[in-house]
């Protein structure tokens, strides 16, 4: 099947549940995204700031399969709340979000050639809500549309100041040879708990080359010269801080950086702070304790402020020139309810456009 998008010699990929495009944008040194969905109309305006003429806003139980361009690669970025640690936990049955993932298995059902490629990328919880349950739901389902699969744990820290890990569900058609694509056990792109759901029948050790070292750090992505806090707002941030925390700030040279998340411990609210170089995992705005702070050591004074949305963007491994037209929270959900550019380019590179390529299909030297 030749599944070559007719703008390009790149092999055509759809980008399920697409929010503010960042999928697509490590997609595409591999792929041509020809088309892709979201329901929400401000992450919309993001996506089709930087990937004009594809998207398609509203419900996923709206689409279609058989309505579809033919594609070598389907990409489905699913709802995490249901399966995050920061959300209910209600799994992909009785979750209203994530059980938004059978839409998707409906729809490669229903398309008229079916992708020799899909991934489903999601939170870590996918793989230890109700002991893996899920996940073996999700295996199981890909696996009866005629799937080998896989999974793989990337943690976007290897690209990225920004401790943020995700499983990857890689599947790719029965009838593909992919011996040359898979190892004989389990790597470093395999977490304790891939392993513990990897006696699933036809599991796939899908081999994928470690990245080199992280170089990129999270003092260069900061911008210096941002607004912060008044003295009050500061001084009230601060006094959330634990003894042990306070004392790790003291410890900071002039022009130290660090991030931080408000939390509810024992009944009360705190400031956590990573000393580590880290940004903490980008959630949401759903409230004041989903937003980041960071602290900024001046002489003798520490000062507060949020993450810009830039900021954000580039802990998501953004270029600077993707677009994010909306308010402070549009554009901060954008970005962090999205995935991380790298990642996915590293995965597409290195995995996603051999197993197209296995498949007769184009990709780019």
């Amino acid at each position: 099947m030749q599944t070559i998008s007719p703008s390009s010699t790149k092999p055509a990929a759809l980008d399920f549940f697409a929010g503010g495009g960042l999928a697509s944008e490590g997609l595409k040194s591999q792929f041509d995204v020809v088309w892709a969905n979201d329901f929400a109309p401000k992450k919309a305006l993001v996506y089709q700031a930087n990937h004009p003429g594809h998207l398609h806003v509203g419900p996923i139980q709206e689409v279609r399969g058989g309505d579809l361009p033919a594609a070598a690669l389907a990409w489905a970025s699913f709802p995490c709340q249901d399966l995050s640690l920061a959300g209910r936990m209600l799994g992909m049955h009785s979750g209203t979000r994530s059980g938004l993932v059978w839409e998707w298995l409906r729809i490669l059902g229903e398309l008229r050639e079916r992708p020799p490629v899909v991934v489903a990328e999601n939170v870590s919880g996918l793989l230890s809500s109700e002991g893996g349950a899920h996940f073996r739901m999700l295996h199981a389902a890909l696996s009866d549309l005629g799937y080998r699969v896989g999974a793989l744990a990337l943690d976007a820290a290897r690209w990225l100041p920004q401790s943020r890990p995700r499983v990857f569900v890689v599947g790719a058609r029965r009838d593909l040879d992919t011996k040359a694509l898979e190892a004989l056990d389990a790597s470093w792109a395999h977490s304790e708990a891939v392993r513990r759901v990897s006696d699933t029948d036809g599991w796939v050790w899908w081999d994928l080359p470690e990245p080199p070292q992280r170089t990129v750090r999270l003092s260069s992505l900061i911008d210096r010269d941002a607004p912060v806090h008044a003295d009050a707002r500061a001084a009230h941030a601060l006094s959330l801080l634990s003894d042990r925390h306070r004392r790790k700030l003291s410890a900071l040279a002039n022009g130290d950086i660090v991030p931080g998340y408000r939390r509810v411990r024992d009944g009360r609210q705190v400031l956590e702070l990573r000393f580590d170089g880290v940004a903490g995992c980008l959630r949401t705005p759903s409230g004041g304790s989903s937003r980041q702070v960071i602290v900024i050591r001046r002489g003798d004074e520490f000062q507060t402020r949020l993450l810009t949305v830039r900021e954000a963007a580039r802990l998501m491994g953004a270029p600077e020139t993707y677009q994010i037209p909306g308010s402070y929270n549009d554009g901060y959900k954008a970005m962090g309810d999205a995935v991380a550019v790298p990642v996915v380019e590293h995965l597409a590179r290195h995995l996603l456009a051999s197993l197209a390529r296995i498949a007769n299909v184009v990709t780019p030297r």
